[in-house]
């Protein structure tokens, strides 16, 4: 396939994944307006967030055997439909149960829409290109969450919030138009049967799970919820994973665990992402509460973050293809757990200016390793795994994300509590303890990234 067309390909995937990380966040700062139309309080509208996380969660895994069963094309477009529709149904909502079903129907989109992506990508990528090609489609999973709540702050407030999810339709149809003009079928030959068991116990695994890293956040009213969904979904995880290796047809090719970068980079991953997903969760917060600034300086000061994830991406490529994944990924995890400790600076005193400087830096860490780690994850596997592949990395990306966010509120109330006890408005010293705990994940996945081969990923560099 001609290069040109490629390129395309890889801008069409990363738009429609930046479209769909963008509503994961971007309700967050409209919940008091939608509260308010709807006739409820704010924390009832986060049952629209949770809503969308659990359906991710659940559909995710099958991603990878529709695509084979109906042809990645057709998937593709269908997930874009049904996203882009389910958005005109949020802006359309009038109460709060209309609005949750509308996000379920926008959770089965996205769900489809990222792995499949992902899926077509790789297939119509040759290894020397991979690097490039998942660096351009890495960066919506780390922009999106930072700018979402800015976003929606800004047509919250100059517009209505319905906007928010308006914003989707010209994307959607253009996305739409572009994957007709630029996509070929390709769906497997051997049509697999459909692994209910697998679904069903996987689906009640990840959304348990997720569930209780949500509950997490009115851990003090919950602890028997929490407690009783984890052990449930631990349980059904134990289960799926006993049936799959049974299953001659499994929902989730655990063969793919044999795969060393593979199996390596999902276990660092995991703690690295969760590390880094408590970023744009935590240094608001610390910017507004702690250092009492109002929500719009606070939000320009955060897109710091932003601005070093998109710095970053001209020199990714060099770097992996000059330095090789492993010492890439073990120096810059050394300056992930850098910038952690010196946003643990950060307090009233502080120049603003510096304090750009630190999120900044931040934000290049965060991007050079999502990149290597996500691109190191897929080198290895067979073309015919693929689809399989990007599920399960999809999988693990959600369910990595999520637990940021609830271990990043988990810690700074457990901090909190400790230390001020005063959960309800933290102090700066609760911020910076719970930003040096967070650092310990980090530390973690370089320990488990140590295990990796010298030469790990260079069938996919370009040696000079």
């Amino acid at each position: 396939m001609q290069s040109k067309k490629v390129d395309w390909i890889i801008y069409l995937v990363a738009t429609t994944f930046f479209m769909e990380t963008l509503d994961s966040t971007v309700i967050t700062t409209a919940l008091p307006q939608m509260a308010s139309d709807f006739g409820v309080s704010p924390v009832d509208v986060g049952i629209g967030i949770t809503a969308y996380l659990l359906t991710l969660a659940t559909c995710i895994p099958i991603s990878g055997w529709v695509a084979d069963r109906f042809g990645s094309k057709k998937v593709f477009i269908l997930a874009i439909v049904l996203f882009t529709f389910a958005s005109i149904l949020c802006g359309l909502s009038e109460n709060l149960t209309f609005f949750t079903c509308a996000r379920i129907l926008q959770g089965v989109g996205g769900a489809l829409m990222v792995p499949v992506g992902r899926a077509i990508v790789l297939q119509n990528t040759q290894k020397d290109g991979l690097i490039r090609a998942i660096s351009l489609i890495t960066w919506p999973g780390l922009v999106g969450p930072v700018v979402g709540p800015a976003i929606g702050g800004f047509l919250t407030t100059y517009a209505t919030w319905h906007w928010i999810f308006f914003i989707n339709i010209p994307i959607g149809i253009i996305g739409i138009i572009f994957s007709f003009i630029l996509l070929e079928e390709k769906k497997e030959k051997i049509r697999k049967p459909f692994d209910i068991y697998g679904f069903l116990l996987t689906g009640v695994a990840l959304s348990s799970i997720i569930y209780a890293i949500e509950l997490t956040r009115h851990i003090k009213d919950s602890q028997l919820e929490i407690l009783g969904f984890m052990v449930l979904g631990v349980i059904s995880g134990c289960c799926s994973i006993k049936h799959m290796k049974k299953s001659p047809h499994p929902m989730i090719d655990l063969s793919l665990l044999k795969i060393p970068t593979f199996t390596t980079t999902l276990w660092a991953g995991l703690f690295f992402r969760i590390a880094i997903a408590t970023v744009p969760f935590l240094i608001p917060l610390f910017l507004q509460i702690g250092l009492g600034m109002d929500p719009f300086k606070a939000g320009l000061i955060v897109l710091s973050i932003f601005l070093g994830n998109l710095a970053m991406k001209t020199v990714t490529t060099p770097l992996l293809n000059k330095y090789g994944f492993k010492l890439v990924m073990m120096v810059n995890g050394a300056m992930i757990i850098v910038t952690f400790l010196l946003s643990a600076c950060i307090n009233e005193n502080m120049q603003i200016g510096l304090i750009v400087v630190i999120l900044f830096c931040g934000g290049l860490t965060r991007s050079l390793q999502f990149t290597s780690i996500n691109t190191l994850s897929l080198a290895d596997i067979p073309k015919e795994k693929i689809s399989s592949g990007s599920s399960v990395s999809s999988t693990a990306m959600q369910l990595s994300m999520a637990l940021g966010i609830a271990i990043g509120s988990l810690t700074l109330t457990l901090v909190s509590l400790m230390h001020s006890g005063n959960i309800e408005t933290p102090s700066v010293s609760d911020f910076r303890l719970a930003l040096v705990f967070i650092a310990i994940f980090p530390i973690i996945g370089m320990i488990i990234l140590n295990k990796l081969d010298s030469n790990a990923g260079i069938s996919i560099r370009k040696l000079k």
